[in-house]
């Protein structure tokens, strides 16, 4: 007998089908931030670039992550462009006793840009940061963006600055400060060159007689804004049981450390990636006005027991222009206390002005789910986990808010029926096209390769961003016969000799679609490998340039890095119909091609250090 999940997905898999056969022309799109076959997809001197919001005026916000180990100055004669090979990134550690080096670093970018270079990636600065590219300054601020509305107001999160304190231990001293900071991370919203804070209504540990405090900054960011100025987001409002005696230790006679910095160290991930302070977490608005911001908490999807020592949480990650809010939130399903899950939810005001909290209703196989985005027709996005075909996958889903009694909606993805690639929309416009990304190999026990796509809710057509690009934006040039083949990138390696590779773009998400249609997300770019010696240093050739991994026939090894990418569609041509399965040259080190999602949860944020 089938579960009720199951019929659900079969009934929608029956209308989608009849519309997948009606006749519909899917878009053309084309890549516009290519610059000879190059992707300008990331601030000078990292190595990875995100796309994360785009607004109705064609302006986007983003992240670069990774500072790159090598600069120009680097290699004998400053001769070499560093991003004509692949440099690791620097390696990050956390320790209280060494120096706070950012790793994140938000940027702008749009069509119409004042240098005549449309969609460079532009270095914006939170919190006092400098450019990655200022090797003179060593930024200890992480800055993120996530959105951009039209006004062109942005909104994301930051860190607090470093500070240190003497350090007066009398053993294994590495360094003679302790490093710490105010916060982890804070919201942050900034119109033109005003920064506007975003602080959580919880910063600050009073003990239980009220005779010892301990600042510890909470956190909060800012994750969406709407065309009103209405940003959406989660604060702590309240520390965890366990964060709570851990902060009780820092203030007893025990500790040996400065309070500050105890506090620091008990806020960083341990070995297994959890921390001892934990916050009570709730979804939050803020309403921006004249560059003041007034917050608002949203309701927990469960009231918690008086004695409940339990840490819940909810995040809003997304609204409309009607000012309903989606996200996540901890609730007992059915009213059931031992059926604890996440689900996706939304927030809506009643009719005396107050949000009231939504459960969207989950069946019991699935395990969790999550809401990304609402279009203003209350057509809501998200994912759900659950288990098909005896494995954990995360299905793409869309909800009418507006329906009394509504359902989850599961789309076809690229099959007649529902089927087990894992998808996860990010974005839905006002036209009802979602984007986000989906599996495209079917293997059970390895990881599966993503993929960008345009799901259209008029039409049911489920596309592969990729599969809608012109020749041009795959990396194909046109041949005097008409052919196409993939561009020749030519790199001079440190042996004199000048090696080929073939040109390759893969776009692997779309994480926002702005009404226009205009795309963007992230996309894979092919690039050589530089040799490393045992110590990580790259080798030098005699020339003063440095030597790229060769495979077996000499060619150079390549692998894919993450870039921004912006897809608009195309005023002319047709979408690429070249099998992309018949490229030959192609030297891929298995295993490259991996992107770990940023944004999946915006609480993956913490501060890095360099080791």
């Amino acid at each position: 007998m089938k579960s009720k999940l199951d019929k659900a997905l079969s009934l929608v898999a029956l209308g989608v089908l009849g519309v997948l056969n009606s006749a519909h022309a899917a878009p053309v799109y084309e890549i516009v931030n290519i610059d000879n076959f190059d992707l300008q997809g990331t601030l000078e001197g990292t190595r990875s670039g995100y796309a994360l919001g785009v607004n109705g005026n064609d302006e986007l916000v983003g992240i670069s992550k990774g500072k790159k180990k090598l600069s120009s100055s680097d290699v004998e004669g400053g001769v070499i462009d560093v991003a004509d090979g692949i440099a690791p990134e620097e390696t990050i550690t956390y320790s209280i006793d060494k120096a706070i080096i950012a790793n994140n670093f938000a940027f702008v970018a749009k069509e119409n840009d004042e240098t005549s270079n449309p969609w460079l990636p532009t270095f914006d600065s939170i919190n006092g940061t400098k450019p990655p590219s200022d090797t003179a300054v060593i930024n200890s601020v992480d800055t993120f963006y996530y959105g951009i509305n039209d006004a062109g107001i942005k909104v994301g999160s930051m860190t607090a600055p470093e500070k240190k304190t003497e350090n007066t231990a009398t053993t294994d001293v590495t360094d003679d400060y302790w490093y710490y900071r105010d916060y982890e991370f804070r919201g942050v919203a900034k119109s033109g060159q005003t920064e506007i804070s975003l602080p959580p209504p919880y910063t600050k540990f009073v003990n239980a007689d009220n005779t010892k405090t301990a600042e510890l900054g909470g956190w909060s960011a800012a994750t969406a804004i709407n065309n009103n100025n209405l940003v959406a987001g989660y604060v702590s409002t309240d520390i965890s049981k366990y964060g709570s005696d851990r902060v009780n230790y820092c203030l007893g006679t025990d500790n040996t450390l400065p309070l500050d910095v105890c506090v620091q160290r008990e806020q960083y991930p341990n070995s297994t990636g959890t921390r001892n302070i934990q916050y009570q977490t709730r979804g939050y608005v803020w309403q921006i006005d004249n560059n003041v911001a007034i917050g608002t908490e949203l309701p927990l999807g469960l009231t918690p027991a008086t004695d409940n020592t339990l840490t819940f949480t909810a995040q809003a990650l997304g609204l409309n222009d009607n000012g309903v809010v989606v996200g996540r939130s901890h609730v007992y399903r059915g009213g059931d206390t031992n059926n604890l899950r996440q689900d996706a939810a939304y927030w809506a005001k009643d009719t005396e002005g107050k949000y009231q909290y939504h459960w969207i209703p989950m069946v019991d196989s699935i395990s969790s789910s999550i809401a990304y985005d609402i279009n203003d027709s209350g057509i809501l996005v998200g994912s759900y986990r659950s288990y098909i075909q005896g494995y954990l996958r995360d299905k793409f889903f869309y909800f009418d808010t507006n329906q009394a009694d509504a359902t989850i909606v599961t789309p076809n993805d690229f099959a007649a029926s529902t089927t087990d690639l894992s998808s996860k929309p990010k974005s839905i416009n006002n036209k009802g096209q979602v984007v986000g990304y989906i599996e495209t190999t079917y293997d059970k026990e390895k990881p599966r390769p993503k993929a960008g796509f345009l799901y259209e809710k008029s039409t049911g057509e489920f596309s592969n961003l990729n599969k809608l690009l012109t020749c041009e934006s795959k990396g194909y040039e046109k041949a005097s016969d008409g052919s196409w083949a993939r561009h020749q990138v030519e790199v001079q390696d440190g042996s004199g000799k000048v090696l080929q590779y073939n040109a390759d773009i893969l776009v692997v998400e779309g994480t926002s679609i702005n009404e226009n249609g205009a795309i963007v997300g992230t996309a894979f770019i092919r690039k050589p490998s530089y040799q490393f010696d045992a110590n990580g240093n790259v080798v030098i050739g005699e020339n003063g340039m440095p030597l790229f991994e060769l495979n077996g026939n000499g060619d150079p090894v390549t692998a894919y890095v993450p870039r921004m990418v912006v897809l608009k569609p195309a005023s002319s041509g047709e979408a690429c119909t070249v099998d992309d399965n018949t490229d030959t040259g192609n030297y891929e080190r298995q295993g490259a091609a991996t992107l770990a999602w940023l944004f999946a949860l915006p609480l993956v944020w913490f501060r890095r250090r360099i080791r």
